[in-house]
């Protein structure tokens, strides 16, 4: 499948730059792993089945290793294609740092502060005729979500569903700036926003270059002694 992927994505770089493209910004992958709809599946996992931030080990290592073969083919592009600049953004670092450090950052932005993170944890849960509906779900803590994941069913945004005999509503944030991923799987505007503050300014990128210069990319590179 990954040679699929590459293929699909050496070809699509080509037919960009065969129409003038010079200036390329890559992001690989997130961490797949720490999604609360991924850790939601798990129940009583073995050891190192997790990692040391409770994300599903074995995905994040996909996700690393996709991430590993995307940097090396555009390595082997920018070898072939010297006259473009090829930005390559690191945002399954950036997306790890948030998820996994979210209470730490400084300065904090609203969407890391008191978070309620668990990495599971996601919007607001609205419950119908379920008084213990909290109780049910708080081992996997998805009993503020927007989505409700667990093992054997997912019950998204806007549908009903039911958990453990129990009819619930997935319905929508609270306070969306508080939480990072409001469906268990998407981003809410205010994790994208410091992720992309977080990408923006290059500290993520190979070379290191903020999005505000990448429209002249080739310029500062080669001002750097990258061409």
């Amino acid at each position: 499948m990954s040679n699929y992927i590459f293929l699909f994505f050496s070809r699509t770089f080509q037919g960009l730059y065969e129409r003038g493209a010079r200036t390329f910004w890559v992001h690989n992958t997130g961490p797949i792993g720490c999604l609360p709809v991924a850790i939601a599946k798990v129940k009583d996992p073995a050891p190192g089945y997790l990692d040391e931030n409770g994300c599903v080990k074995s995905q994040n290592d996909i996700a690393l290793l996709f991430n590993k073969e995307l940097k090396d083919e555009i390595v082997k592009l920018r070898a072939e294609v010297s006259d473009a600049a090829i930005v390559y953004v690191d945002m399954y670092a950036a997306k790890y740092e948030l998820i996994t450090n979210a209470k730490n950052q400084d300065p904090v932005p609203r969407v890391a502060k008191d978070i309620l993170l668990d990495k599971r944890d996601n919007c607001s849960f609205k419950k119908h005729g379920c008084p213990h509906a909290m109780t049910i779900l708080d081992l996997r803590t998805l009993s503020k979500s927007a989505a409700v994941h667990g093992i054997g069913y997912d019950v998204w945004c806007g549908n009903k569903g039911n958990v453990n005999g129990t009819e619930v509503y997935a319905g929508s944030c609270e306070d969306p700036s508080k939480i990072i991923s409001w469906d268990g799987v998407h981003y809410t505007e205010a994790a994208n926003h410091w992720i992309a503050n977080r990408v923006g300014n290059g500290s993520m990128s190979d070379p290191s270059i903020p999005i505000t210069s990448a429209c002249h990319a080739r310029a500062n590179l080669s001002a750097l002694g990258f061409f």
